[in-house]
């Protein structure tokens, strides 16, 4: 595990000019934009201690309750900001212009979130169910003590790499995929991982061509491990993505492949329905279902993966899956995918 690209990532952020939306200005002439620079590894409700201010004057009266939109999307409050960014802007635009609303929270859309607290619960939450994929139980999270319960969340609200370290150091949550010293062996592990599949039925070259990202429905949400096993073969961040995606990367090899596993029981992804029930309605709430997506016969043409990010970066398929899952993941052990798939 590369200490200094962690370091380095934790570090990351995008500008964001947020505007109040029109609807809910009372005031001549309307506030400018604010201009924030939001950690990549937060949380857009997290911004509200600084908008709320700066937008008070304009606001009409009513009881606030914070959610952001882009392009008319409203954004998954529970998705870290880096993600969405990732996932929405197949050209990368900064600043990210995006809108905040006060008023008329979508309901309809958007699971509730109660602030601070509710950010929190879904983030332990979370660190179960990784912990549980990685472990096979989750129980250094849930005999965390208070005060390191509070300062692991402080340290992921503060970006504070260091004090997360010695946190999270305590769970026992090891790297996967590197050389075992003692016996010269690959370490075993699972990599707890979150697809996000935006898939495009028109062709295109450039990424300023690229279609955009008008609802939720066009995007499968895949919360699916993978399996190491510690033999065969370098296993590389391509073979990762197509034994996620099963249904659209035909390949008889994955089927009698030692190495190559996915973990797809449900006894490997549940926590327990009391631990993991606030994440798995943010899950139900996201998650479209991925068979809809691939009912329709695609013939033999294997579908293109046009872009994967992650963390902002588009690195080489052919990479070492371990590196990416050690090195790139968020601070509750997930390593969000973004991929943007050409199907035919």
């Amino acid at each position: 595990m590369d200490m200094e690209a962690q370091s380095f990532l934790w570090k990351g952020a995008i500008p964001l000019q947020i505007h109040l939306h029109e609807s809910e200005v009372t005031t001549l002439p309307s506030p400018p934009p604010a201009l924030i620079l939001a950690p990549r590894l937060g949380y857009l409700p997290l911004l509200a201690s600084h908008l709320k201010p700066y937008f008070s004057s304009a606001l009409p009266p009513g009881v606030d309750t914070i959610w952001f939109e882009y392009k008319g999307l409203p954004l998954k409050w529970y998705i870290p900001t880096g993600v969405l960014f990732d996932l929405l802007c197949a050209e990368s635009e900064r600043p990210w212009n995006l809108t905040v609303h006060f008023r008329g929270y979508p309901g309809n859309i958007l699971i509730p979130c109660e602030g601070e607290d509710s950010i929190k619960w879904s983030f332990i939450n979370s660190l179960k169910e990784a912990a549980y994929i990685i472990n096979g139980n989750c129980k250094n999270v849930m005999n965390m003590s208070q005060p390191d319960q509070v300062e692991l969340w402080r340290s992921v609200l503060h970006g504070n790499f260091e004090a997360y370290q010695r946190v999270s150091s305590k769970l026992k949550l090891g790297a996967v995929g590197e050389i075992d010293v003692s016996g010269g062996q690959v370490k075993q592990g699972r990599v707890p991982v979150r697809l996000y599949v935006w898939n495009v039925s028109e062709d295109f070259d450039d990424l300023e061509d690229a279609p955009p990202i008008d609802s939720w429905d066009k995007v499968s949400y895949i919360n699916r491990p993978v399996e190491i096993q510690g033999e065969g073969r370098c296993f590389t961040l391509h073979d990762a993505l197509k034994s996620l995606l099963p249904d659209y990367f035909v390949d008889k090899s994955l089927g009698t492949a030692e190495s190559l596993t996915v973990g797809r029981d449900d006894d490997e992804q549940t926590v327990s329905s009391k631990d993991a029930s606030y994440d798995k309605k943010a899950e139900e709430e996201v998650e479209t279902s991925f068979d809809d997506h691939v009912k329709a016969s695609y013939g033999y043409e294997e579908p293109e993966i046009k872009l994967v990010r992650i963390q902002g970066i588009e690195p080489k398929l052919e990479i070492p899956f371990s590196w990416v899952a050690n090195n790139l993941m968020h601070p509750e052990h997930f390593l969000h995918i973004c991929v943007y798939l050409k199907v035919p």
